[in-house]
């Protein structure tokens, strides 16, 4: 017997008795699914609205700085916002250099961490516009708010090839002082609403 049998046969004659898998942890969920969703992203630096319509989310966008300031706006959600650039005539990421404010459609909300899911499909060929944009606005209906992040998994459906990803607040990090940094990889703000 070679020194790699002998290993193998050690390994298994000692190896642990199997043991049945844990039950599967109970699923959270929230009395109040949105309120949840409202509280988990304002909790990681984003600024949270409640809005019935396209309207409402104007009115509330007309009020902030940094959109009225905007000299270039993006918007991929039909009726919010009043963009100059269009994104569909682009077709270098290049091209979004100085785009200030850009609003995008989520598919759906994670209530337990506030993430929405925005598929790569909505984005376009220009998909780098997230993280260009100094400033980002996402528009999730609100009968699309899911309890926790196994519920969310279950929803993603990303066609081959494809992507897509969950967004959660404004970017930002931290080094090993603890300084936190908002904007450091990506928007500065991150503004919700969820419409309906």
């Amino acid at each position: 017997m070679n020194s790699r049998d002998a290993i193998l046969k050690a390994v298994r004659r000692d190896a642990p008795p199997v043991s049945p898998l844990p039950e599967p942890p109970r699923a959270t969920t929230y009395d109040d699914p949105e309120k949840q969703f409202g509280e988990a992203f304002t909790s990681v630096g984003g600024s949270f609205f409640r809005v019935t319509n396209g309207a409402d989310a104007n009115a509330q966008l007309a009020n902030m700085d940094a959109y009225a300031q905007a000299k270039r706006v993006v918007s991929l959600v039909p009726g919010v916002g009043n963009p100059n650039v269009d994104l569909a005539a682009l077709h270098d990421p290049h091209e979004l250099e100085g785009v200030q404010y850009a609003i995008l459609p989520g598919q759906f909300g994670v209530a337990e961490n506030g993430a929405v899911w925005i598929p790569g499909s909505a984005l376009g060929a220009l998909r780098a516009i997230f993280v260009i944009a100094e400033h980002l606005a996402l528009v999730v209906p609100a009968g699309e708010i899911v309890n926790t992040m196994h519920e969310a998994y279950e929803r993603v459906k990303i066609e081959r090839p494809g992507f897509g990803l969950f967004i959660s607040g404004p970017s930002k990090t931290a080094d090993i002082e603890q300084s936190l940094v908002i904007g450091a990889h990506g928007p500065r703000s991150c503004t919700l609403f969820l419409v309906g």
